[in-house]
């Protein structure tokens, strides 16, 4: 720890910001951590990425400078120490769409409507070159996380995966296989920021981006309005896939089904990561936001097309009862990782 700070020390004089008061920002799921510096009137915001985690700086810096690029509002690397995993972004501000729904409610639908279009207009550039483009096997082996860690807990029992990844695979080859655009996975209300000084598209502040690669067109409608973390209004999710419809003029029928299915696939990987991260990284935290994905998983099978994924569903998965996540929560290391 003494050398990285060191090394964040040397980064931040180099940089012109040496002097600056450091303020903590609440962290992540990942190894990210994140400080506001402020220097007189001037903010900015260091990001420690080190190296050998899952998250690339690489990969952030790179990400950033195509979204802003195509005029959307990611935060502009103001310096940078790639090897390191060291960087100074611009600071966007405080006002998370989750916030400020959280105070002003009716506010939900002009703010999620905001975010369609920037889904829209992002989904509409070229993508960058050389992003990762995940089969529908590989995605029905990410969804296998529910099976590897959820299942394992609750039951005691890993259950054989081999049903489950036929019948996901069969349902994301039919219905979310087509063209691909560049999806960011975790859009969502934690991670977008409301610029009112800004103009159009670029009202919305990108975050948590650096994941981003070939996806299907509703995958990130689907992390907008299916989130592990807050409750949609069922009004605005029916308004906001009916925007994003009739302006990309996607048939309703097929991108329901493509809905659903995307949707069903993320709620069982998030199932699993989050035991996971209670598990192995000792965050606890999550696990009562396990039966909000629970009801949207249940939800998107209850989609025909998901017939079959339902029924192996149903009986690898058992349902997150308190009793079952009292014994989970018993099972986590009584001191966080990190």
């Amino acid at each position: 720890m003494a050398d990285r700070a060191a090394e964040l020390t040397a980064f931040l004089q180099q940089a012109g910001w040496g002097a600056a008061e450091h303020l903590h920002l609440a962290g992540d799921a990942s190894d990210r951590r994140y400080t506001r510096l402020r220097l007189g009137a001037a903010t900015a915001v260091l990001m420690d990425n080190p190296p050998g985690g899952v998250d690339d700086p690489v990969a952030f810096s790179a990400m950033a400078r195509h979204l802003c690029g195509l005029g959307l509002s990611a935060p502009q690397v103001l310096a940078e120490d790639l090897p390191r995993g060291i960087l100074l972004l611009e600071d966007l501000g405080d006002d998370l769409f989750a916030r400020l729904i959280a105070a002003e409610p009716s506010r939900e639908a002009v703010l999620y409507a905001a975010a369609v279009d920037v889904l829209v207009h992002l989904q509409s550039a070229p993508p960058p070159v050389g992003l990762p483009d995940l089969s529908a096997a590989d995605l029905a082996q990410a969804a296998a996380f529910a099976l590897d860690w959820y299942a394992r807990a609750a039951t005691g029992v890993g259950p054989d995966p081999r049903q489950f990844l036929d019948a996901l695979t069969l349902v994301l080859r039919a219905h979310a296989d087509g063209p691909r655009v560049l999806i960011l996975r975790d859009f969502h209300a934690e991670n977008l920021i409301w610029l009112p000084g800004r103009a159009g598209l670029a009202r919305v502040g990108l975050l948590d981006f650096q994941l981003g690669q070939l996806g299907q067109p509703g995958y990130d409608l689907v992390s907008l309005l299916q989130d592990a973390r807050r409750d949609v209004g069922p009004g605005t999710e029916a308004a906001m896939i009916s925007r994003f419809v009739a302006v990309t003029g996607a048939d309703p029928e097929a991108f329901a089904a493509q809905y659903a299915a995307l949707g069903a696939q993320r709620a069982l990987r998030i199932l699993g990561v989050f035991v996971r991260l209670a598990l192995v990284a000792g965050k606890p935290g999550y696990l009562p936001l396990i039966p909000r994905v629970w009801g949207q998983l249940q939800r998107n099978l209850a989609h025909p097309a998901l017939a079959d994924l339902r029924a192996v569903c149903d009986r690898l998965l058992p349902p997150p009862t308190p009793e079952t996540l009292h014994r989970i929560r018993a099972a986590c290391p009584p001191i966080p990782s990190r």
